[in-house]
């Protein structure tokens, strides 16, 4: 009988395993909390912008992997307009002005929340409650 052999080589088992230690399971409580923080009529403090805006980059960021990983952007020509949206989103920086700020915030949380409803429908992800 032959010896067993790893899937992967050694610096690839490495990567997946580091991968593994970082993963966080899909918080959609936690992305409706923060779509809300950033869309609600009460204007989130200044101080706050910066850290809501993380947390929605990285919401953006969550969605676009799931749609990729399920080829969305090749299927649904809504969902890849949506996925370059989130990207180009993603990648600017939060203006200095603390309107601008607000408005960028919110198109990120618009975004966040299209993206969320289309990986509904088209039954990549399951309805967030």
């Amino acid at each position: 009988m032959e010896p067993w052999k790893p899937p992967l080589p050694h610096d690839r088992l490495a990567a997946v395993l580091d991968r593994l230690r970082t993963w966080r399971p899909f918080d959609g409580d936690a992305l409706l909390d923060d779509v809300a923080a950033a869309l609600d009529d009460v204007v989130p403090a200044e101080e706050d912008l910066a850290e809501i805006a993380e947390r929605l980059r990285g919401h953006l960021m969550r969605l676009v992997d799931i749609a990729l990983a399920a080829e969305e952007d090749q299927r649904d020509a809504a969902s890849a307009q949506l996925i370059e949206q989130a990207r180009t989103l993603r990648a600017e920086e939060v203006p200095g002005d603390h309107w601008k700020a607000v408005g960028h915030l919110r198109r990120m949380g618009w975004t966040v929340s299209e993206l969320l409803e289309r990986l509904v429908a088209v039954r990549c992800l399951a309805a967030v409650a």
